[in-house]
């Protein structure tokens, strides 16, 4: 089963099908999720297709197709519903401590078998150059207020680019390669980030 606990409510904003709809078509989301989950969790991610998704999901091909098209954009939306959380971000009124807690969020996250997996079955279903991530918008706004809130204070701060490409990149680069993650790791990155901070 997919575990969609706390699935953040930013991705609505960045992919249509993340809109929680109602009734039947809720219920249609609701299996195909599962039926997704429960294949990557035995290991299909790499051959599922939309008729085995479909039977799974006691649903038409003909219902996955009309509302995703194609595996690699359903794939695309479940890992985005399971790998973004709705936890409010930190706010400690010091910016390298909500950093250290936020990355220390996702470190703990990513890092589980099943999030290891959707990520890994997303990065399956890219075949070409993306112009955007639903993932990485999603922490690109967390970034961003983050940042906002020190500079507002007066703080410096890192940019949004280099908190994406010094924190969060590696946190998912870990995540992909089965590499470790923990509470130190992502707070040695956050250490490294905000030696780069410049006046505001």
């Amino acid at each position: 089963m997919v575990d969609m606990s706390g699935s953040n409510a930013a991705a609505s904003a960045h992919h249509s099908a993340t809109k929680r709809p109602g009734g039947r078509s809720a219920r249609v989301q609701s299996a195909v999720y599962a039926a997704v989950g429960q294949l990557v969790g035995s290991g299909q991610r790499d051959t599922m297709t939309i008729p085995e998704v479909a039977d799974l999901a006691g649903v038409n091909p003909s219902s996955i197709y009309r509302r995703w098209g194609s595996i690699e954009t359903l794939l695309g939306e479940v890992a985005v519903a399971a790998l973004t959380q709705g936890e409010a971000l930190p706010d400690t009124g010091v910016l390298d401590r909500d950093l250290d807690e936020w990355s220390r969020i996702i470190a703990a996250d990513i890092g589980r078998p099943k999030r290891r997996a959707y990520l890994r079955a997303m990065v399956f279903a890219r075949n070409d150059v993306v112009e955007e991530c639903p993932c990485w918008e999603i922490r690109r706004e967390q970034a961003e207020e983050m940042i906002r809130r020190a500079v507002g204070r007066g703080d410096s701060a890192p940019s949004v680019r280099q908190v994406l490409d010094h924190v969060i990149a590696p946190l998912y680069h870990h995540a992909v390669f089965g590499l470790a993650l923990d509470d130190s790791y992502a707070e040695r990155l956050v250490a490294d980030v905000m030696s780069m901070t410049t006046s505001r």
